[in-house]
């Protein structure tokens, strides 16, 4: 059960088809302004050190993400400097990092997924599929859109788990529709121990996690 004053998540999936809608308008009729605002995402010196050569950062979250009172970082970072005709050649080049704090105050590196974050092709006529991070105290969401005029999101949550000191995936929701038929919506809401096991956020795969993980 969602904790209370969060959004359940069949609601939450809508609100980021929603976003994304309202992105591509935005893409349509003025890129140059979508443009500068990537341009103009901060990221404090402490994180810019977690920023691999040859990558930039293209998303950056902050909460207490393990319960400990201390601001943590959630980092998205993808490939840098890549030209445009070779905008889509690879698929595996985002990371998603989830910084926190030692005992000395300076961030670690906890934990990181190469795979959760979709590549930039990845969404198919749909355009960048990756919707986003949502950050909390204890934990996350990670959100992706793919297809064209049909479509599929997938949000998937992890829950830090005290005992195990990681992020673990408590639900995942996949939602497929037809954009120009609004009572198309179909969604499925994964859950364990039912659908899959406990599965860390660093080998968490989204295409091959229904019935994986330790039970």
């Amino acid at each position: 059960m969602p904790a209370p004053n969060e959004k359940p998540f069949s609601k939450l999936m809508i609100s980021y088809t929603k976003k994304k809608g309202l992105l591509i308008l935005i893409l349509c009729l003025g890129p140059t302004f979508v443009r500068a605002q990537e341009d103009e995402l901060k990221i404090p010196d402490e994180v810019k050190l977690f920023v691999e050569k040859d990558m930039k950062a293209i998303a950056l979250e902050t909460a207490d993400l393990n319960g400990d009172g201390t601001k943590d970082y959630i980092l998205v970072t993808d490939k840098a400097g890549v030209k445009p005709e070779d905008e889509y050649t690879d698929e595996s080049e985002r990371s998603m990092l989830i910084l926190v704090r030692g005992a000395d105050g300076k961030l670690i590196l906890a934990a990181r997924n190469d795979l959760i974050a979709r590549c930039k092709n990845c969404g198919g006529a749909y355009g960048d599929p990756f919707d986003g991070v949502e950050a909390r105290r204890n934990g996350f969401i990670v959100s992706n859109t793919m297809g064209s005029r049909e479509r599929s999101n997938e949000s998937f949550q992890f829950n830090y788990s005290r005992r195990d000191k990681t992020w673990q995936l408590v639900r995942a929701v996949q939602s497929d529709y037809d954009t120009f038929k609004p009572k198309s919506l179909k969604t499925k809401i994964l859950t364990p121990p039912r659908n899959f096991g406990k599965i860390n956020f660093a080998g968490f795969d989204p295409d091959n996690f229904v019935k994986q993980g330790t039970k």
